[in-house]
């Protein structure tokens, strides 16, 4: 009896299957500073690798309101796992209708990162801790003395590294607010920016 043959092996590769992504859009009112840091995110490798991220800006400076409407148009785009929208509380003057944003963010499932009272308290975290209330004007004005920059656009580069100690700074500040019951728009100082890195990143890269 002849021995058995061998079955030849496929030499024809056979293509790894792509993991899916994760699909995040982000609507900002900011036209610097927010979506240049978005950006420098979006480079990052365990970003890049596991979310495709598209970034929205509203082409008029929109308000809070504007930026949850213009979120609620996608909502039922089954491509899009995840709706966020970035604003600010501004002081002291506030921006108008902020509850009404954050009631329909809240009902239709639209993730909000609010910082108060802008974004360069965020920024301002990067670097230092900052308990004090403060105005919009000297967030703003602190800010640019940190990096040194002139105007609002910042380098990212100087900020994403940073990004872990600047989360828990934000949530060392929430966490005195609630045990302050210090309510929304009081909440001042605040960022929810760690909530969105933490939806991004997850917690194999940033622990709380």
């Amino acid at each position: 009896m002849s021995p058995r043959r061998r079955e030849a092996r496929s030499l024809k590769r056979v293509p790894e299957k792509r993991r899916e992504l994760r699909t995040i859009v982000v609507f900002t009112e900011g036209k610097n500073s927010e979506p240049e840091y978005i950006t420098g995110l979006k480079k990052l490798p365990q970003i890049a690798d596991n979310v495709a991220m598209n970034l929205i800006i509203h082409p008029e400076h929109g308000v809070p309101l504007t930026l949850v409407e213009l979120a609620l148009d996608r909502k039922h785009d089954k491509e899009v796992d995840e709706l966020w929208c970035i604003f600010d509380v501004e002081w002291p003057k506030h921006h108008p209708n902020l509850d009404e944003a954050i009631t329909l963010a809240t009902k239709n499932d639209i993730k909000l990162a609010i910082s108060n009272p802008c974004f360069e308290l965020w920024l301002i975290l990067h670097h230092k801790d900052y308990n004090k209330f403060c105005n919009t004007g000297v967030a703003e004005s602190a800010s640019r003395k940190l990096d040194g920059r002139a105007g609002k656009s910042i380098d990212p580069s100087v900020y994403i590294p940073l990004r872990k100690v600047a989360a828990k700074r934000a949530k060392a500040l929430e966490s005195r607010h609630e045990s302050n019951e210090t309510r929304f728009p009081h909440d001042n100082p605040s960022s929810g920016m760690h909530s969105f890195l933490q939806s991004l990143e997850g917690d194999e890269y940033l622990s709380f």
